[in-house]
């Protein structure tokens, strides 16, 4: 799975939806089908593209499968959002270092 995948999966808003209603617990085509406006065999394809981006897993269980979110799935969205924070953090410290670059230059300058 790439991030890109996964960012793919998740823009479609119904699929979003479908994909939070895992939150708590993993669950059956037919539980999820339940709480949206949308059939039974259009649940299933929507899980089964979250499925291919690597967002969740079906455990079978009898006759019946579960559908859950799989956490790893979404280390490499974190990671790669992260990754952003780190360049913000980094364009932030800079900043501040010029900032008190110029201070200490006004400083300099006034005891002058």
């Amino acid at each position: 799975m790439t991030y890109q995948q996964a960012f793919s999966a998740l823009a479609d808003p119904r699929r979003r939806q479908i994909f939070e209603s895992l939150r708590g617990a993993p669950r059956t085509v037919a539980e999820i089908a339940r709480r949206q406006p949308v059939s039974r065999p259009a649940v299933s394809q929507h899980l089964k593209v979250l499925e291919a981006a690597g967002l969740v897993h079906a455990r079978a269980a009898g006759t019946r499968r579960y559908y859950g979110i799989r956490r790893e799935g979404l280390a490499e969205l974190k990671g790669w959002i992260e990754s952003f924070w780190d360049d913000v953090l980094t364009s932030f410290a800079a900043e501040i270092d010029n900032q008190q670059g110029d201070l200490d230059g006004r400083t300099d300058q006034a005891n002058d």
